[in-house]
């Protein structure tokens, strides 16, 4: 009668932990994961020469139109946002690629917040 149990809780073990591997395998299937190159250095340039550097693409006043905020005020709280919350710093991940650049991400959440649109409006600009 023992050996009979002790059979019956082996197979059931090794059951369950063939289930377990098959599911394990279909997980990590799953998780294979495509990498999509973005540009996030190009759309950074691209955003420093159209507002910031030394002879913009952009005047002043299409700044103000399309930011709702002076140039300097807007770099004051991309500085101060980057030196303070850990969100706006760039960083590098897993695979040794820079995130977005402070200035991409802080332009991507003045937007959202001055116009009050969705969060996909404004990813042109920051990592295209």
């Amino acid at each position: 009668m023992m050996k009979v149990l002790i059979n019956i809780l082996i197979n059931i073990f090794d059951q369950a932990f063939e289930n377990f591997t098959i599911a394990l395998g279909a997980q990590e299937e799953r998780k294979k994961l495509i990498y999509i190159e973005r540009n996030r250095e190009e759309g950074n340039v691209r955003l420093w020469n159209g507002y910031f550097s030394e002879t913009p693409t952009y005047p002043d006043n299409l700044f103000r139109r399309r930011f709702r905020m002076n140039k300097p005020l807007f770099l004051r709280i991309v500085h101060q946002l980057s030196n303070e919350v850990d969100f706006f710093r760039q960083k590098k991940d897993c695979l040794g690629r820079l995130s977005l650049s402070p200035l991409q991400k802080c332009t991507a959440a003045i937007r959202l917040l001055a116009y009050g649109g969705a969060a996909d409006t404004v990813d042109d600009g920051c990592s295209n």
